[in-house]
């Protein structure tokens, strides 16, 4: 594998565990006998708040620490209400009550909780099971994200280039931001299978993985769609600098020599669309664009680049770049 996805393995940042209990000294003693596992904490003194901190992207908690009995939202609609939410869906949650009814451990167990642990605890046994639920929930993300690696190449595949983009095409419909997606493939990629081999096929796809992580920017994503297609989504990027940064990456490809054939240059073709803003096309529309200029691409010559501007007017004529 030549390189890791961006996002596979955890980051080095300490986990950040949300406290939701509307008792300020269980707040103080849960940080204070915590501290020493090398957590973050955020505090939340009622159901109503705990909900909204859980589901706020500036907070990301890793655990929640939530109480039963609160004025308010009661703890088990805290719990339901987060198990509903597809942001805190993931996020593990401990039950940490004072009321040992065997009913409600088994209602919040139904609900989602990983783990019930009664008032007053011991806080040996509380530091093991949030290492434990910690643990656990890295585990989990870690399994997830190698779901959406590519083994070939260590890019993202095309199950995750259908969250991102619709993600990005959401927040880019929201706010009137630019945005554009790059289609490309291998040019004669057949012809270097039947000719050298499939292991130098996979050379090939493999290098060309590198040139895309190496010319892109860092707030580019970079996918294998499948076979020799790669797909790059471009945020904040309008369809003219899109045309830019692939150009580049054409160019790079293209001085690129090859071990196994080093007589052989192996080239890609590049369809793109893109918006300064303001968007009517549906998400898959838009992939349509990019595509059929990819295939505009082929049937010009290969080895060049098509883009269009799509705006709130429409699609803007393709525009050739050799």
């Amino acid at each position: 594998m030549i390189a890791a996805a961006p996002g596979l393995w955890p980051s080095d940042a300490r986990p950040r565990v949300l406290i939701v209990d509307d008792s300020a000294d269980v707040h103080r003693l849960l940080c204070a006998r915590l501290k020493s596992e090398g957590l973050d904490f955020v505090s939340a003194l009622s159901g109503e708040e705990g909900l909204r901190l859980a589901a706020d992207p500036a907070v990301l908690p890793s655990l929640i620490l939530l109480d039963m009995d609160m004025p308010g939202l009661h703890g088990l609609n805290v719990l339901q209400a987060l198990k509903a939410n597809p942001a805190t869906l993931e996020v593990p949650v401990i039950v940490v009550s004072g009321n040992q009814m065997a009913q409600d451990k088994v209602r919040a167990f139904d609900l989602g909780a990983v783990d019930y642990i009664t008032k007053p605890f011991e806080m040996t046994e509380l530091r093991v099971r949030v290492r434990q639920a910690l643990r656990m929930r890295q585990l989990i993300q870690m399994l997830a994200q190698r779901a959406q690696i590519d083994g070939l190449t260590g890019l993202w595949n095309r199950s995750f280039f259908n969250q991102r983009w619709s993600e990005e095409y959401a927040r880019a419909a929201r706010y009137g931001h630019p945005l554009s997606v790059a289609m490309t493939d291998v040019d004669h990629f057949k012809s270097i299978n039947d000719t050298y081999g499939h292991a130098a096929g996979d050379v090939v796809l493999q290098g060309v993985a590198k040139v895309l992580l190496r010319e892109c920017r860092q707030h580019d994503l970079v996918c294998r769609y499948g076979g020799e297609e790669f797909v790059i989504v471009m945020p904040e990027t309008s369809a003219l600098d899109a045309a830019s940064v692939c150009e580049r990456i054409r160019a790079a490809l293209e001085r690129e020599r090859w071990p196994r054939h080093p007589d052989r240059i192996v080239t890609l073709s590049i369809g793109i669309a893109g918006s300064c803003g303001g968007v009517t096309l549906s998400p898959d529309q838009w992939v349509e664009v990019a595509d059929g200029n990819l295939y505009g691409a082929k049937r010009a010559g290969r080895n060049r680049l098509i883009w269009s501007d799509v705006t709130a007017q429409g699609v803007f004529p393709s525009v050739r770049a050799a």
